[in-house]
C-alpha cells in the first residue's frame, strides 16, 4: 500500500480557522488537496491555468539574441 506524501505550505493561513503554518498539501490521484491540521479543514486546490509570458528582452531565445548583435569592423590604424 502507497502512503500518501504531505507537505506543509509555509507562510499557508487556513481559511477557515485563520490558523498560520497549519497547512498541508497532498495529491491523491490527478487531484491535489489542502488540508487543516488544527481544524481539519479540507478542500480541493485548483490551479489557474498558466497563461504565456510576454516576451521581453530579457527573456528571449538565444537564437534571437545573437540576431541582433551588431559587429563592428574598423580598419587598421595608419601610422605616418
Amino acid at each position: 500500500m502507497a502512503t500518501t506524501k504531505k507537505r506543509f505550505i509555509a507562510g499557508a493561513i487556513c481559511p477557515s480557522c485563520s490558523a498560520l503554518d497549519r497547512i498541508m498539501m497532498y495529491r491523491d490521484g490527478d487531484l491535489d488537496f489542502r488540508e487543516c491540521v488544527a481544524c481539519g479543514f479540507k478542500d480541493e486546490m485548483r490551479f489557474k491555468p498558466q497563461v504565456r509570458e510576454l516576451g521581453t528582452r530579457v527573456n528571449q531565445p538565444e537564437e534571437i539574441k545573437q540576431a541582433d548583435t551588431q559587429v563592428l569592423q574598423f580598419p587598421p590604424l595608419e601610422e605616418d
